[in-house]
């Protein structure tokens, strides 16, 4: 833009042979012209644009309208976009149409003496004013003096500016619609994450890590990066493919998305266990009472047998449903001791309303909770992970321009691994673009890492790089990536911004697995 305000301006003064020129930009929200580009050849004025000097505090924004809402008619830039006409003054001095008091004031502290003024309103297709072209002191090429603007100026000052607004319309609309689109994405990914507090921060958070990663191979000196490098088209097209790496998930069951515990769907299951537990132990208590009463009735007073009996009962009753809810919360890993007495729980029955004995925890529920590890079952991972492919489907659909072509591909492979057996597509190492493979290592750096997931806790960063070494020696996560992210401490850049001081600590690269992992060349 500043670009393209700055040829506008310069131009109109080589055409028109003025010494100098202000262009001003229209602003619809207080409804006011903003100086943007300034020059004085004379005086060695560059203010604005791509070339110029800051414009400072001296220049304040005119206003088009008074305090009491009437027209401002006295400044001549305001009256032209306000009128929509072309105004063309022979001598500044001479009038007194407009107010000229600031320019006055200029040429006063300056020696300079503004003179002829030619100010032309600049209109978009919609006949709206979105700027004003201010030439000053047209110069005579034989004479040098300052001579008033011709028809003839005029006209290639008008003509210029309507050429130019087309131009500045133009480069507008592709801002605007370049706004939209990048609001819309951020859009889709706001409502991924609001769809689930518990990876709240995930769809925010992973073109963070992307883009950190990417700038760090750009400017790597490991052989295998030497071929990688990126433009400001190439970091916008990946930042664009992170921001929707994830927007599949639209379509995911809130249920599934939302299981922060291993009996949860619509809502967590481990209070209809609950109680039953409870019914169960009401059934002790009350067959308690009832053996109480049967042996006052045979004139028995000591009753300290059958109530020890009962709160033993009662008491393993309880150890066991809270057992059942610590199980519930899931966790990295379960042991088979564990997943055999959760078996043996389901074993114990309790009687209904109306008298059917039924198992305290059902066949549903029990391999629910027996999950391994997290807490989710085989048959919603696979739910999850199919937003993999709904996350392709939607963005292969979409029209991609030519210089986001790639965002189907970037997206799409984050959950793919280096020997083929990730998903959805089951690409291996050589399949997958670089791109992909860092959005691949930035996705689980932010999962191990982030603080909103219910069931487990947020990692250190030590554990976190472990655990990803291991996945380097499990030909998961690409190890020539991996070392960069290392060696880089692009980890740390990260957790500066982002972790909590509890998370961060010393890492010694030199114990952390996967990074000895033989790395490829192939880019």
């Amino acid at each position: 833009m500043d670009s393209l305000l700055e040829r506008i301006l310069v131009n109109a003064k080589e055409l028109t042979g003025a010494d100098g020129g202000t262009l001003y930009l229209y602003n619809d929200n207080d409804r006011t012209l903003e100086f943007k580009i300034v020059r004085t050849l004379s005086l060695g004025i560059h203010l604005g644009g791509k070339t110029g000097q800051p414009i400072g505090g001296n220049f304040n924004p005119l206003n088009l309208y008074l305090e009491d809402g009437t027209p401002n008619t006295q400044m001549i830039a305001a009256y032209a976009a306000i009128s929509g006409q072309t105004i063309n003054i022979q001598d500044a001095y001479e009038v007194t149409d407009f107010d000229f008091s600031g320019t006055r004031q200029f040429d006063a502290a300056t020696g300079y003496r503004s003179k002829s003024f030619l100010t032309v309103p600049m209109k978009n297709h919609e006949n709206d004013i979105i700027a004003v072209l201010q030439l000053l002191n047209k110069v005579d090429k034989d004479t040098s003096e300052v001579i008033a603007f011709s028809e003839e100026d005029q006209h290639l000052a008008e003509s210029l500016a309507s050429q130019a607004a087309v131009a500045l319309t133009n480069k507008r609309l592709v801002d605007e619609l370049q706004n939209l689109f990048d609001a819309f994405i951020k859009l889709i990914a706001t409502a991924i994450d609001e769809k689930s507090p518990h990876t709240g921060n995930h769809c925010r958070r992973v073109p963070e890590a992307t883009m950190m990663i990417a700038e760090a191979a750009h400017l790597s000196e490991m052989d295998y990066f030497n071929e990688f490098s990126m433009t400001d088209a190439d970091r916008y097209e990946l930042k664009v493919a992170s921001w929707l790496h994830d927007c599949g998930k639209i379509t995911t069951p809130v249920h599934v998305v939302e299981k922060a515990t291993k009996l949860e769907t619509i809502h967590d299951r481990i209070e209809l266990v609950a109680a039953r537990f409870e019914i169960l132990r009401r059934d002790m208590e009350i067959t308690m009472l009832k053996q109480r009463i049967a042996a006052f009735e045979k004139g028995e007073t000591d009753h300290t047998s059958i109530i020890d009996h009962y709160e033993r009962l009662a008491n393993s009753l309880m150890e066991d449903l809270a057992y059942v809810r610590k199980c519930n919360t899931g966790g990295e890993f379960m042991a088979d001791e564990q997943v055999a007495r959760v078996e043996s729980l389901a074993e114990l029955t309790w009687t209904d309303g109306t008298g059917q004995k039924r198992p305290i925890i059902t066949d549903d529920e029990l391999k629910n909770l027996t999950i391994r590890r997290g807490t989710i079952t085989l048959e919603e991972r696979d739910i999850i992970n199919n937003h993999m492919t709904l996350t392709i489907r939607m963005l292969e659909r979409l029209p991609f321009p030519k210089h986001l072509r790639n965002v189907p591909e970037y997206a799409g492979g984050h959950h793919e691994r280096m020997d083929g057996r990730g998903y959805p597509r089951g690409l291996t190492r050589d399949e997958m673009s670089i791109p992909a493979r860092i959005m691949a290592v930035a996705d689980v750096f932010e999962a191990l890492t982030s603080s909103d997931r219910p069931y487990k806790k947020p990692m250190s960063l030590t554990q976190t790089l472990t655990i990803m070494g291991r996945m380097v020696e499990d030909n998961h996560l690409d190890p020539d990536i991996f070392k960069l992210f290392v060696e880089s401490r692009v980890y740390q850049q990260y957790a500066d911004k982002f972790l909590s001081p509890e998370q961060i600590d010393t890492v010694d690269h030199n114990t952390l697995p996967g990074m000895q992992h033989q790395t490829g060349t192939e880019q």
